[in-house]
């Protein structure tokens, strides 16, 4: 290597490094988010349950969770509202269903440029609720 292409690659290298904290703190979240979801899969009954609980770590799949969260919005749905259903709580019939599919959509749109920017903060901000809207429907269950 020549001396000035030494300089490009610890800079090179420090970005990767930079990167790959970001990533590892960006999933910290997401792993709560599908442990949270999976446990108010398995508070249902097996009857009750729309998909298997362990299906929802495909959300950590690239590309491939901007679909998979659609079904895990509507199974969710309706798998809690099977349950509430059969335990006699008083719930709308999808609960959840509205805001998860908002939030669904807002991420979709975010991979539009310049109007991805503000439809990801929506999607950030749908996310935060949507899963404070399944803890309280879990604790529901509890």
């Amino acid at each position: 290597m020549q001396n000035d292409q030494i300089p490009s690659a610890a800079f090179g290298a420090g970005i990767l490094f930079v990167a790959l904290i970001v990533l590892v703190i960006a999933l910290i979240p997401m792993v709560f988010y599908i442990l949270t979801l999976q446990k108010a899969l398995n508070k249902c009954a097996p009857e009750n349950r729309a998909m298997q609980p362990a299906m929802t770590w495909l959300l950590l799949v690239p590309l491939v969770n901007l679909v998979w969260q659609f079904f895990v919005v509507i199974n969710m749905a309706k798998s809690l509202g099977a349950e509430f259903q059969k335990r006699g709580i008083a719930e709308e019939p999808e609960p959840g269903k509205k805001l998860g599919m908002i939030m669904c959509i807002l991420f979709c749109c975010g991979i539009i440029p310049l109007l991805g920017v503000l439809c990801s903060l929506g999607g950030l901000v749908c996310w935060i609720m949507y899963w404070l809207k399944i803890v309280g429907f879990s604790k529901k269950l509890d």
